[in-house]
């Protein structure tokens, strides 16, 4: 199947965080939700999705590609990492215009809209995860 719209980027943390279900009591099963429903929209869309991740890697989904998702983690500690891996992304990509970053954060959004990204919120994108799980 040949990819179906944009390629998203996804700040991993910040869409996960957008959504109050009590994530922080096991961050690491967070990840794996998201992830999954990731995978599942990598199916329907035919790939084209980056999942940006703070902290360190979780067993069983380092970084490389995962079921038609690709899983990057911040390259250091602190604040901001996985945006400035966001941006060196979006930065390095030959076709950043292609590219739809999913992430509430204001600063983020403005760093890679400059580079000729776009950006979405993550409710839009939790919705279609939603949906895709339902069926």
């Amino acid at each position: 199947m040949a990819a179906s719209g944009p390629r998203l980027v996804v700040d991993g943390m910040n869409v996960i965080g957008s959504r109050p279900d009590g994530w922080w009591r096991d961050r690491d099963a967070a990840v794996r939700r998201l992830f999954a429903g990731l995978a599942a929209l990598a199916a329907e869309r035919g790939a084209g999705i980056t999942l940006v991740l703070d902290g360190r890697p979780i067993e069983a989904l380092g970084e490389g590609r995962h079921q038609g998702v690709v899983v990057c983690y911040a390259g250091r500690a602190g604040r901001d990492a996985a945006d400035d891996r966001i941006v060196g992304l979006v930065g390095a990509d030959d076709a950043p215009a292609s590219l739809v970053v999913v992430t509430a954060d204001r600063e983020l959004r403005e760093r890679v809209e400059a580079l000729g990204a776009s950006t979405s919120g993550p409710r839009e994108l939790l919705r279609r995860l939603d949906r895709l799980g339902e069926r």
